[in-house]
This record gives C-alpha cells, sequence and structure tokens, in this order.
C-alpha cells in the first residue's frame, strides 16, 4: 500500500511540475525522521530551483497549492527550506489495507493439518498471483537467477550456504514483484576440482571406477570427497610438475568424456550434486534446472561460442611468450581495476599459478585446447540471453530432493516434457562470491565484444563475501585454534584445506540445540510436532542471520548469536508471529473477536499521540511492498530482513503498550485485534520472502 500511494504521488508531482514549468523532472521521494512530518517527502523543488533560478521554498508553495487532490494524499505541505512533506489519509489507509476482511479470524492451532497445508498452499498461491498483478504495469520478460553452482567435488560448506540463501531470497522477491523467475545451478562437473577428486580416487586410493560407484550410493559420500580433496591438494603441492601433468591430462580425459577417468568423474559429480540438492532442501531451497557444464562442450555450445568469439576478434591467438597457442581476449588498462584472479569455485581460490596465468593473461583456451572456466562461462551466459542459436536437451534429474521437480541438462534424447528453458531472459543475477568480480567483468567484456552490449548490462553479479566463524563457534565444531586465531574477531574457513563447517553438520547442531529448547518449553508436543518447530527454528535462524547482513560484509557466524530470541534474529520475528497467534486463539476463546472496525472510529483512533504511534504499527505493516522494491532496486536481500525485523519490533512495542484483550472500549480492542492480524500477515508474508516459516509455538 505504501508503494502504491508514493507512486500515485510521484506520478502527480512529475505530471504538475510538466505542466506547470515545462521542466522533466524524475521525483525522489524520502522517508521523514518523524511520523509528524509525514510519511513521504521530496526535495525535488530544489532541483527545481536550479532551473528556475527561484527560492525552493517559493516553488514548494506554489506546488503544494496547486497540485490538486492526490487519491489517498489527505495534504502536502511545505518544510524545511522547500521540502514538500505529503500526508497519506489514515483512514483510507486503513481501508485499503483491512478493507473486507474485518471478522475472519482464523485460529491456525486449531486447523487439522491436512487443512492447514491447504490453507497454506492457497495463500502462498494468492500472494504469488497478487505479486503478479501488482507487476502488470510494464512488460517483464523471464529473469534467471542462478545460484549455489558448487562445484560437486565434496560436501557443501557454510559459505555455499550464503550464496543459496542469497540467491534462493532474490529470486522469491523478484517474483513478489511480478517477474516471471527461473533458478539455476551451473554444475561445474569438467572443472579442476572434480578432476583433483577422480585424481585421489585412482591415483591416490587407488580404486577402480566400480569401487568408486559403489562408494557413491553411500550416505555420506559427500563427507569423503571432502576429504580427499583436502589430501589431494596436499599430494599436488609435494610435486607441482605431477599435478601439471596428472591434473592436464585427467582434464581433457574429462572434456573429451573418454576413459576412467571420464567415468569416475561423472559417478563422482552426479553423487554429489544429489548430496548438495538434499543439503539445500533442508533449507527450503530448490531450483528448477540444473546447468551441467558438461553438455556446454559436448553439445558444442562452446564450439559455436568459440567461433562467434573468433569471428568477432573479441579473442586473438597468442604467437609467443607464456601464453603461445593460448587464445586470449584482449584487455584494456582501465579495465583491470581488479585484479584479484578468477577461481574455479565460487566459494574458493584455486592454486596460485593458475589463478596468476587467468588474472594477468585473460585465456580462454589453454595451449593444451581445454577451455578455461570463463570460456565455458561465456557460452552459458549467450545461452541464457538466447544469443547463441542453440539450446540444451533435458531429462529429470533422478532421486531429486522430495517434492521438487529438477529437470538437468543432458548430451542424451531430449525429455518432450520438459520445460522450454532456453526461451531468452531480460536479465540474468548470478549469484557468485566476490572474488569472482574480475570473471564476471571478462564474461560482459566477451557479450561487449560480441556486439550484445545490452545483455552485458543486464548480466547482473549478485556478490557476497566470505562467511566465517567466531573463535567460540569454531571451537564449538571440534576445530583446535592457536592462541592467536582465538583472539580474531573471526576465523577464515578453506574446503581445499578441509577446514570449514559443512552444511549439514551445521543444521544438525543447530537443530539438535532448537530441539532441546522445545522439548524443555513444550513436553506436551508430540515428538513430531517438536522436530518441525525446532527445525523451523533453526532454518529461520540461519536464514536470516545470513541475510541481515549486507551482500559486503564479512560474516562471523556464531551459534549463540544466531539462536537468540532477543534482537535482531530470525526467532525474534518468528516469536512475533507466535505472539499474535496466541493473542487471536485467547481472542477467539473469549469471543472479543467478532466486532467490525466502524469507519467512523479509526479516525479517532489514529489521531494524537497515541493514534501516532498506532498510525506508524500500521504504516509499517503497509510497507512490505515499498521493501520489496527497495531489495531489487538495490539488489540487496537485507532490506526484506530488516523490514521484517523492524515489523516484529514495532508489533512487540505495540504488544507492551497496549492491554489488548482487556480493552474496555469494544471498538478500540477491534481495532487492536484488526492491526494485529494485519502485521501478522505482512510478517509472515516477510519471512515467506525470507524463505522462514513461523511455527504455531516456540
Amino acid at each position: 500500500m505504501y508503494r502504491e500511494l508514493t507512486n500515485r504521488l510521484r506520478e502527480a508531482l512529475a505530471g504538475h511540475i510538466r505542466e506547470k514549468y515545462g521542466v522533466e523532472l524524475a521525483i525522489v521521494l524520502e522517508r521523514p525522521p518523524k511520523i509528524e512530518m509525514g510519511e513521504a517527502a521530496s526535495p525535488v523543488c530544489f532541483e527545481l530551483a536550479k532551473r528556475l533560478k527561484r527560492a525552493p521554498r517559493q516553488i514548494a508553495q506554489e506546488i503544494a497549492n496547486g497540485l490538486g487532490k492526490v487519491e489517498g494524499i489527505a495534504r502536502v505541505e511545505v518544510a524545511g527550506g522547500g521540502y514538500l512533506n505529503a500526508y497519506f489519509d489514515r483512514g483510507e489507509f486503513w481501508e485499503s489495507l483491512a478493507g473486507g476482511r474485518s471478522g475472519e479470524w482464523r485460529v491456525a492451532g486449531d486447523e487439522p493439518k491436512k487443512e492447514k497445508r491447504q490453507r497454506r498452499e492457497a495463500e502462498n498461491a494468492e500472494e504469488h498471483r497478487e505479486g503478479q498483478v501488482a507487476g502488470r504495469d510494464e512488460e517483464r520478460g523471464k529473469v534467471i537467477v542462478e545460484h549455489t553452482s558448487i562445484n560437486p567435488n565434496k560436501a557443501a560448506h557454510i559459505g555455499h550456504v550464503r550464496n543459496a540463501v542469497l540467491g534462493d531470497t532474490m529470486a522469491r522477491i523478484l517474483r513478489r514483484a511480478g517477474n516471471p523467475v527461473q533458478i539455476q545451478n551451473y554444475i561445474d562437473n569438467t572443472g579442476v576440482q572434480v578432476a583433483d577428486v577422480v585424481i585421489g580416487f585412482l591415483h591416490m586410493e587407488q580404486r577402480t571406477p566400480i569401487s568408486v560407484k559403489m562408494m557413491a550410493m553411500e550416505p555420506k559420500f559427500d563427507y569423503h570427497c571432502w576429504d580427499l580433496y583436502a589430501k589431494a591438494t596436499n599430494f599436488f603441492a609435494a610435486d607441482k610438475e605431477r599435478a601439471a601433468a596428472l591434473r592436464g591430462a585427467t582434464l581433457k580425459a574429462i572434456e573429451e568424456g573418454k576413459g576412467e577417468d571420464a567415468e569416475v568423474a561423472q559417478v563422482v559429480a552426479d553423487a554429489i550434486v544429489g548430496c548438495h540438492l538434499r543439503t539445500m532442501a533442508r533449507l527450503g531451497i530448490g531450483y528448477e534446472l540444473l546447468a551441467r557444464e558438461s553438455e556446454i562442450l559436448h553439445l558444442k555450445f562452446w564450439d559455436a561460442a568459440f567461433e562467434m568469439l573468433k569471428k568477432s576478434g573479441a579473442i586473438q591467438l597468442a604467437a609467443s611468450g607464456k601464453m603461445a597457442g593460448c587464445w586470449i581476449m584482449p584487455w584494456k588498462e582501465d579495465e583491470t581495476e581488479e585484479t584479484g584472479g578468477f577461481n574455479t569455485e565460487n566459494t574458493e581460490g584455486t592454486e596460485k599459478t593458475e589463478e596468476e596465468e587467468n588474472s594477468q593473461d585473460k585465456i580462454i583456451v589453454r595451449s593444451n585446447g581445454t577451455v578455461t572456466y570463463v570460456g565455458k562461462d561465456i557460452a552459458y551466459q549467450l545461452w541464457k540471453f538466447g544469443l547463441l542459436g542453440k539450446d540444451f536437451h533435458y531429462r529429470k534429474w533422478p532421486n531429486a530432493p522430495e517434492g521438487q521437480t529438477v529437470w538437468a541438462t543432458t548430451s542424451g534424447a531430449n525429455d518432450s516434457e520438459a520445460p522450454h528453458f532456453g526461451e531468452a531472459a531480460s536479465s540474468v543475477y548470478n549469484v557468485i562470491d566476490a572474488r569472482q568480480a574480475y570473471l564476471q567483468k571478462v564474461v560482459a567484456a566477451g557479450l561487449r565484444a560480441l556486439g550484445h552490449a545490452g545483455a552485458a548490462e543486464r548480466s547482473i553479479h549478485l556478490s557476497y563475501e566470505i562467511v566465517a566463524l567466531t573463535p567460540r563457534c569454531a571451537a564449538e565444531m571440534g576445530y583446535e585454534l592457536t592462541p592467536e586465531e582465538a583472539k580474531k574477531p573471526y576465523v577464515e574457513v578453506s574446503g581445499r584445506k578441509g577446514f570449514g563447517v559443512k552444511a549439514d553438520d551445521l543444521m544438525d547442531k543447530l537443530e539438535a540445540a532448537t530441539l532441546a529448547e522445545v522439548q524443555q518449553r513444550h513436553a506436551e508436543m508430540k515428538a513430531e510436532e517438536q522436530k518441525l518447530t525446532a527445525h523451523a527454528i533453526a532454518v529461520g535462524a540461519l536464514r536470516f542471520f545470513l541475510l541481515k547482513f549486507t551482500r559486503n560484509a564479512i560474516i562471523a557466524f556464531d551459534f549463540k548469536d544466531a539462536l537468540s530470541f532477543e534482537g535482531e534474529t530470525g526467532p525474534y520475528c518468528q516469536y512475533a508471529v507466535v505472539r499474535i497467534r496466541g493473542i487471536r486463539r485467547k481472542g477467539t476463546d473469549a469471543g472479543a473477536t467478532n466486532a467490525e472496525v466502524k469507519k467512523e472510529s479509526v479516525s479517532a483512533l489514529l489521531a494524537g499521540a497515541e493514534g501516532n504511534s498506532l498510525w506508524e504499527l500500521l504504516v509499517a505493516a503497509g510497507s512490505l511492498d515499498y521493501a520489496v522494491d527497495a531489495a531489487i532496486a538495490t539488489q540487496e536481500p537485507a532490506f526484506m530482513a530488516k523490514y521484517a525485523f523492524h515489523l516484529a519490533q514495532a508489533f512487540n512495542n505495540f504488544y507492551h503498550r497496549h492491554h489488548i484483550l482487556s480493552e474496555a472500549d469494544e471498538q478500540k480492542r477491534a481495532f487492536l485485534l484488526r492491526l494485529t492480524e494485519l502485521v501478522e500477515a505482512q510478517l509472515v508474508q516477510a519471512l515467506g520472502l525470507l524463505g522462514i516459516e513461523a511455527p504455531e509455538k516456540m
């Protein structure tokens, strides 16, 4: 509702200024620091004053007097040296937000489980529909959000979880705004990390392909690969010449799909992908398409992109020097702001020699004919925008998590039931670690060199910083720290060294902690309900903790901080919903929820000092759409986490100020109860956009 009113005000001001002064201006609206100063303010008169060579306050007075009626806006006043402050019509705002729903009290805790599930599914569908309707003011093409994209060579860790949670939340927010969103997960199943594990199995552990295949069926296969990958790192460090020879031969075999190396690589990658899907499903995260790197090679995507790049002159063959025989992309000096090499995994560095090679020389194809990560990524990005002239074949991914349908690219026959994934995207969000900024610039430069400047501009790198551990958390996870490490604000993790928190271990520990708390507080619950409640709290704690920080902030994860019921945490927001539901249940039992709120009562209740405090909560409840817009405009999901927390905080302040159920005045009590219901509806939706469910009890 807040967004709707500010959009009306923005359009009215722009139109009035155009008609009266003959000037086209973008109207900026701000939220005043105090509710007494209105709900929206514009500094437009200061910019207009420069154009007209007049005093801004004089212009502001003219506009305030001549603007005319704007639906939903009670008045516009002049403030300070020339601000225009708009005051919403409080009664209309209430009617728009609460209209037609008074008396429809629903006690979720009293519903049978099946009906509860059906009701929630219907509500989710309605929310999605409303989001689509809200977005019909402009043509919205498909938006691709690529996230997670973990190399399929070991278990997922907490850094990967930040990637997945950011991408999943951004996709939910974009859908809420009316965008058709497709979620993709890029599987680098032909890269050096997979090759390292293959070498570990065949050369270090001396296993046969059959032995690896049998081992891949074990539930903790990704954990074994975690340890093996760390051992392989040490194995290669002991003899760099051996490392180069083994890696080169293994990578070539994997890319060509030939021999035991390729066979084991496929077994490892497919098994690990299955592990990753199950891990992310625990957090409510799913995917529509797994885009596998092997198909970029086998279906000749790279060949097509390679020819386009050569034909356009975007890349050239180096004839001499250390790059002799390599295809490289020329790079201007002013484009090398970041030279911190691109890695072959989103959350970890590669070994120094490859990093230096790529960062300094922009190699697209190595001298041995193998393609670097960035080359394959250019081909993939061209496909996303429908610029490659080719499409994948698709098949359903076997053993997808329960309740999910996941499609994957394949070199085999195409499934006729597959969705049309090859439709061109209007924009692409690539959720990739900040250390990949250089790589993303190279990909964008490749698109520009091919004449696709618009696609390069709409290639959005949703970057983020690393997730580390507080020393306390590292100790709780069983890691031995040196005295120096114990004094640091955070301890960095490294999957290559085998040091880090596996995502499943993290979730297990969170769920165990929350289950113990739930069992203590609610011994009357059935065991299954206790587990479901503990799971919802654990997921809420982790997702909120990873989302409340801006993307450019390094996160130091800590169990105690994340699980706290106080402060800016997921459980704090969830508990606000639980508290509201408790009020509603008690209100229903006492027969206090049947009274209608009369329109004439609302204006009186929202007037004066007490009315201002109620009005602030009402405006906060009606600002969900505003938070969605802010999150998209800034590409910052943290805005949604901040909104959820501030709404929960505002409700808790309201709860402590007002005796809702014991209020003697029937109309005021009905209003307070209805306001409580509105807050619940908006907070549940906000948490849903964060991928967080509020349990019935905590």
